[in-house]
């Protein structure tokens, strides 16, 4: 059995204090991230596995976290498929973006192994310096997601171009939607191989879908990527943003973890989730309010969960970057002090 509270939780076993890791707690609220990103560029980071370590590392020399969650970017698997994938100011930019079926034709297919060696590098390089103080988090997009990115062409509110094309092309969507499946589900195999400890598929849009829609065109392939990097003892984690109404879809999954955004209520997911994990689910923005309700609110939320050994304390979505680093300090300081019930 791990000696790790994080993947003790992941897995429903007994623990003694509950853990908090935060989505994209290595970044850009951290000054210490900042001074590496005046020498590096954000492409350099991800490929370099001394800066991927180093960024890392940052969040639990500096905060104290119970999990790390190695630096890297969602995105990187589209590059091999054969598009552009560029960051600007304005956000990642994918050339050509994907919307006839003669496009998802034209996408490649490769070994995640071979084409994200770099990741890989940068994961054993950054097990090896945490030297066992923290579980490893690895992660990849969702199926689903990440052919928005491919169809959109660059980040939206709108979705209109991927929605356009699963309704025209229903079939061809599900054959590009099986493709991104099978690569997402053998790169976290490699994840798991190079060293995680558990794995994180997110499903950051997914959430736009009609629960009807995410049947058939996010639950399917998530159902694949889990069964593809299956592996014992090793927790995988959904996050799925706007979670709530799709709650009893999530239930059917055969996953360890389910994450949970801060429009859903504890308790119904707790119910509704029987027998899962559950990862979440404090508001980002709580954390620019005034300390005293950062801890009023958290410790709601542990209040809800102390009946459980299967809660993991995260927020709701990522943190944002202007967010001040004292409260989440206070954050962390909190969890930390919450006894659980004997």
């Amino acid at each position: 059995m791990s000696d790790f509270d994080f993947i003790k939780a992941a897995l429903n076993q007994p623990h003694d204090s509950v853990p908090i890791w935060i989505m994209r707690q290595a970044g850009r609220y951290l000054p210490e991230f900042m001074a590496v990103r005046e020498k590096a560029s954000f492409m350099e980071i991800c490929r370099s596995a001394e800066l991927m370590t180093d960024v890392t590392l940052q969040p639990i020399d500096i905060l104290g976290f119970d999990a790390a969650i190695m630096f890297s970017d969602i995105l990187l698997p589209l590059a091999p498929l054969g598009v552009k994938v560029s960051y600007d100011s304005g956000g990642p930019r994918i050339t050509p973006p994907v919307r006839t079926p003669d496009d998802v034709t034209g996408l490649k297919n490769y070994i995640p192994a071979d084409e994200m060696s770099y990741v890989l590098i940068g994961l054993k390089a950054i097990k090896e310096r945490l030297n066992d103080r923290v579980p490893l988090i690895g992660f990849c997009g969702s199926p689903f997601t990440l052919a928005c990115y491919l169809v959109e062409g660059a980040s939206t509110w709108s979705f209109l171009e991927i929605k356009k094309f699963i309704y025209n092309y229903p079939k061809d969507a599900m054959v590009m939607l099986g493709q991104l499946a099978e690569l997402t589900g053998k790169y976290l195999k490699a994840q798991i191989e190079a060293g995680a400890d558990a794995v994180q598929l997110f499903d950051s849009w997914g959430g736009i879908l009609p629960p009807d829609y995410y049947r058939k065109f996010s639950l399917p392939y998530i159902k694949t990527v889990f069964e593809i990097c299956k592996t014992e003892g090793v927790p995988r984690i959904l996050y799925l943003n706007n979670s709530a109404p799709y709650l009893e879809l999530l239930a059917e999954l055969d996953c360890e973890v389910i994450g949970i955004d801060w429009r859903t209520d504890l308790d119904r997911a707790k119910t509704i989730l029987e027998g899962k994990a559950i990862q979440g689910n404090l508001d980002p923005q709580m954390l620019f309010g005034p300390p005293e309700l950062v801890q009023k609110e958290a410790t709601i939320i542990l209040d809800k969960t102390a009946d459980m050994d299967s809660f993991i304390f995260n927020l709701g979505h990522g943190i944002l970057p202007q967010t001040p680093v004292d409260n989440v300090k206070l954050l962390v300081n909190t969890v930390h002090s919450f006894s659980k019930p004997k």
